[in-house]
């Protein structure tokens, strides 16, 4: 338990009553679960990168103690997609991803410039304690002073056909004075594309950088809120009717959905001739985007 009350005090600041609070159940659900909290602690010693990445970011312990991630997710399924997570990323992605990642770098995925007030929006992949409820890594568009525009909190698991895919587990849009105008212009400098979609389109070719076989998006009643009685909990957006209207479909399991791979592209045919201009300038920015996103992962790959 030595280990565990360290790891507490790493991830709680104890001068808080309510963290101090959150440190004690913490400890408790460590020694209730002993073996489980063992087994995952043995996992992340078996090599140097992971246990250092354990180091950097202890969250993953208290991830796996709390209803994270997704509706009515128990504890022994919240250490296999821990564990699935971060044996795929070690497997596929070298050393240098993970530990900047999970260090509190970014990683870079594309940017754009903007103008001399907002100067230039990029995405990237993170991940901070702050996007810890909700998946075990963030990609993030947002502007020049970090300032988040829209992120999307996922992790790396398999599925029931045991394929890797990508659970995303939330959507989140602006939380900024001004959020519709700055949508407006973001919008505008995507030749009409909106942001909500652009960072869908940026976890599809990061899923597809990856060879990943799936996507899994968290629907309305499989957000992980619902695990707690709440009046803050109301969605800003409905996942599920945004996944509907992206081309996604139910999956078996009423808290996900289905999402394809790749977005729907409108042939030049479909597109009224007076919008096909606009059309051919969104469509290049998205190539862009897809050949930024797989070149700059294609750099971490082993």
């Amino acid at each position: 338990m030595s280990k565990f009350i360290e790891l507490g005090k790493k991830i709680y600041n104890l001068n808080n009553h309510r963290e101090a609070r959150r440190f004690v159940i913490f400890l408790a659900r460590c020694y209730l679960n002993s073996k489980k909290m063992k087994h995952l602690e043995d996992f992340f010693a078996q090599n140097k990168i992971l246990s250092e990445v354990a180091d950097k970011f202890p969250f993953v312990y208290e991830q796996v103690t709390r209803a994270f991630f997704y509706n009515k997710s128990n504890f022994d399924e919240r250490i296999k997609l821990v564990e699935e997570h971060f044996e795929f990323l070690s497997a596929a992605l070298n050393e240098n991803f993970l530990l900047k990642l999970y260090g509190g770098e970014k990683i870079f995925l594309w940017k754009m410039p903007l103008d001399e007030n907002l100067q230039e929006m990029r995405l990237v992949i993170s991940m901070n304690g702050g996007q810890k409820k909700e998946g075990l890594a963030s990609i993030v568009l947002e502007l020049a002073d970090n300032t988040p525009v829209y992120q999307i909190m996922f992790w790396i698991a398999k599925d029931s056909a045991a394929e890797n895919s990508m659970w995303i587990g939330a959507l989140q849009g602006p939380n900024v004075e001004d959020s519709k105008d700055l949508i407006k212009i973001l919008t505008k400098k995507c030749h009409a594309y909106r942001t909500k979609n652009l960072i869908l389109y940026a976890a599809q070719a990061v899923t597809r950088a990856l060879n990943l076989k799936k996507i899994y998006a968290v629907t309305n009643y499989g957000y992980y809120a619902n695990n707690h009685i709440r009046r803050d909990r109301k969605l800003k957006t409905s996942f599920s009717d945004f996944w509907q209207e992206c081309g996604g479909t139910p999956a078996d399991d009423e808290r996900f959905f289905n999402l394809p791979l790749t977005e729907y592209r409108k042939t030049y045919e479909e597109i009224p001739t007076q919008k096909r201009a606009v059309y051919r300038r969104r469509f290049a920015l998205l190539d862009e985007i897809d050949a930024a996103i797989f070149e700059n992962l294609q750099s971490f790959k082993k």
